[in-house]
């Protein structure tokens, strides 16, 4: 007899709406793995770049046409621009080795002010 050239495989997932919109959404003893890094940074960090994109390829003029486009405001907007500049060995550990800062997102953002050799050692410790 030959193999069957199908095969099934289960994955306990459910649907749900939420904003009108399906949703995927594992079971409840799965925890999803972000490595340590909270979310909200990640998000962040991704908002910085996509924004530093537009202004330097002049699709948008001003950070205040961001923040109006993104309906932020535009101190909001500034800040999170910050996390655009972070020194490239940061960015390494917190997006590719997926290492926790020690710090907020809101110290986060003050510490892209500081020189690149002296930010590892601001959000690492």
């Amino acid at each position: 007899m030959s193999a069957p050239t199908t095969m099934r495989v289960f994955i306990p997932l459910t649907i749900r709406k939420r904003n009108g919109r399906p949703k995927i959404v594992p079971p409840a003893d799965i925890v999803p793995d972000t490595g340590g890094v909270d979310p909200h940074v990640l998000k962040a960090i991704a908002k910085a770049w996509s924004w530093r994109r537009k202004l330097e390829s002049g699709a948008a003029a001003t950070l205040a046409d961001i923040a109006m486009a993104e309906d932020v405001t535009p101190a909001y907007a500034g800040r999170v621009l910050k996390l655009a500049y972070l020194a490239p060995a940061v960015l390494e550990r917190l997006l590719i080795e997926r290492r926790t800062p020690t710090v907020s997102l809101k110290e986060l953002e003050t510490t892209a002010a500081l020189a690149w050799a002296e930010q590892g050692a601001a959000v690492f410790g």
